[in-house]
């Protein structure tokens, strides 16, 4: 490897989504080198063939860089759209009767055919239908097997094939499309690390697709409908780690509702230990100008205060005019908001009390151990990440070094808050345990001649969920020899 890139000054984690701005080999480096620790490829846009490159061009600066890089799939999951119209499009006026049937003959002012049996069967009267991103609303006034009586309460134009949000009923549709199953198989043939998983609405959702991944990637779930937000802990109970969708929960939900939403899905999925990614529009205005709104950066803030394992960049570094400017801002953001001296404070303001395992009571014990005894770093030995995801649920004030043999496990860290994860050969010793720690921290920069770090591992070594050691180890000048630079 000609170079290694060490751990980020930062805890959050920056996502960046790849596109027509950000998809050649040379500006997924720059993005990386600008802050980008994770990469998302979204899977609403464009042919398989397109993502091979990307990933690709990620994998080839992996090793280049010396450093595990995190590639996120994002499925796009079922689309509810409207039919099309003899016009193109028609006026809806506000007020005016609206009916949505089965009929494919082209719609008009009066109707229009609503190709989704499922929609019908789950409705009720007095339901909210959502046309074009909210921005007509019709009230259902009767429903029918085939067709549903409406009024318009919102008008406006309504054009072809427009997008439907049904807000206040569960849908019995499943998740997983026949075009979300061949990506999720494309996906994971490519060696995904993370899989976000669209229009989860209850969590039989996550557990059918749990069961299609089949242990080999992560499960994201994007919490996007109000349904998922009433269902959030059993949905966090079988997910892996979650994302706050704002840009359709903003549809579905009343504008004021959404920033209440966020902090109450970060806030949970942190007691849970579950990583949370906070997405849509953060930067917006940087799709088209070299700097953001102060509205976005204290949004961007709002999010690390609140300790989000991670904040996404979506259109702005898909297909803005600033992509490298803009995860850099990010960076400068995460890296001002976690100088002020105030942010330790506000980001334990959410209590994340340990489980009864010894599990958790060495998690809890290594970060007040450190706080306490003014080590520079923590080091965990894991192979499945169980142990590293508990110690990053309490936010520790120094850095997480993480030890793995297994690739996928370190790749998939990639997402959580304050976590350098290392591939590197398994210890079969408390020794051989000593001796990596120091020198995988020394190597990293994580410390320094007479400097502390806490170790955290399981014996016997090389079993899974067997984390039960702590162990406080003071670095010498001897140890230092090699180092230096």
């Amino acid at each position: 490897m000609s170079t290694q890139i060490g751990p980020r000054s930062r805890k959050v984690r920056v996502l960046a989504t790849l596109g027509p701005a950000s998809g050649s080999p040379e500006m997924i480096r720059k993005l990386f080198l600008a802050g980008a620790d994770a990469f998302r490829i979204n899977m609403s846009h464009g042919a398989h063939a397109d993502k091979i490159p990307l990933v690709q061009a990620i994998r080839a600066l992996e090793k280049e860089l010396g450093r595990v890089t995190t590639i996120l799939f994002d499925l796009q999951g079922p689309k509810l759209r409207v039919g099309r119209f003899a016009e193109g499009k028609v006026m809806l006026e506000t007020g005016q009767p609206f009916t949505l049937d089965r009929s494919k003959e082209p719609g008009d002012a009066t109707r229009v055919e609503l190709p989704h049996k499922e929609i019908f069967a789950a409705l009720e009267v007095g339901a909210r239908l959502l046309l074009d991103d909210g921005k007509m609303v019709l009230r259902v006034l009767s429903v029918a097997p085939d067709k549903v009586e409406t009024r318009v309460e919102v008008g406006g134009v309504l054009s072809n094939n427009k997008g439907l949000n049904v807000p206040d009923v569960v849908v019995p549709m499943a998740a997983l499309t026949e075009k979300d199953r061949a990506d999720l198989s494309f996906a994971l043939e490519q060696g995904a690390d993370w899989i976000a998983l669209s229009f989860v609405q209850r969590p039989e959702d996550v557990a059918e697709a749990r069961r299609l991944v089949g242990g080999k990637a992560a499960i994201l779930a994007k919490i996007e409908k109000p349904a998922a937000v009433e269902r959030l802990e059993e949905i966090l109970e079988l997910a892996d780690g979650v994302m706050v969708a704002r840009g359709d929960l903003g549809v579905e939900l009343p504008p004021q509702r959404v920033p209440i939403v966020q902090k109450y899905v970060v806030a949970t999925a942190r007691r849970m230990g579950r990583p949370v990614v906070v997405a849509t529009q953060m930067l917006e205005s940087m799709i088209v100008s070299p700097t953001p709104t102060r509205a976005e950066v204290s949004d961007v803030a709002t999010a690390i205060y609140d300790g989000a394992d991670a904040v996404m960049l979506s259109a702005e570094s898909a297909a803005g005019a600033w992509p490298e400017e803009l995860v850099a801002m990010m960076d400068h953001i995460a890296v001002a908001v976690e100088a002020d001296p105030g942010y330790a404070a506000r980001l334990h303001f959410t209590e994340t009390l340990p489980d009864s395992t010894t599990a958790d009571a060495l998690s809890q014990a290594a970060k007040e151990i450190a706080r306490t005894i003014g080590a520079t770093a923590i080091i965990c030995f894991t192979l499945s990440g169980s142990s590293a995801r508990r110690i990053a649920r309490d936010r520790p004030s120094v850095p997480l070094l993480v030890l793995t043999p297994k690739l996928e496990t370190a790749r998939r860290l990639g997402l959580l808050w304050g976590v350098h994860a290392v591939r590197t050969r398994d210890v079969s010793n408390f020794e051989e345990m000593v001796a990596k720690a120091k020198r995988m921290v020394l190597r990293h920069h994580l410390a320094r001649a007479s400097d502390r770090i806490v170790i955290m591992a399981g014996v016997p070594f090389g079993k899974p969920g067997s984390t039960n050691m702590l162990h406080v180890q003071r670095l010498t000048g001897k140890e230092l020899e090699g180092y230096q630079g």
